[in-house]
């Protein structure tokens, strides 16, 4: 059986990963991407209490999130076609200032 905190230390490299990506990266698909992975790490986390405690709570919380996910990611995809559309960009520095 595999310990806990392989467990904790895998997602919490995951979403360092992801929150360098919200950070540093300039384009709006990519800091999308690095939600996502935010987000997985957040479900890793409760799966692995889910499995340490030995009962599903975690297994809800984990669809739910699974869930948010998905609709962000449908409409942030709306949101980033739109805005290469209008402006042939998706440059964050783009989005950010919604002025003609």
């Amino acid at each position: 059986m595999v310990p806990i905190t392989y467990y904790l230390l895998l997602a919490a490299a995951l979403f360092c990963m992801g929150m360098f990506g919200v950070l540093v990266r300039r384009n709006a698909l990519v800091v999308f991407m690095s939600v996502e992975l935010m987000l997985n790490a957040a479900n890793l986390t409760f799966l692995a209490f889910a499995r340490m405690r030995g009962d599903a709570i975690g297994h809800v919380s984990a669809f739910f999130v699974i869930a948010v996910a998905a609709a962000e990611a449908a409409i942030g995809l709306a949101i980033v076609i739109a805005v290469f559309r209008s402006r042939g960009s998706v440059l964050v520095e783009d989005i950010r200032t919604m002025k003609h």
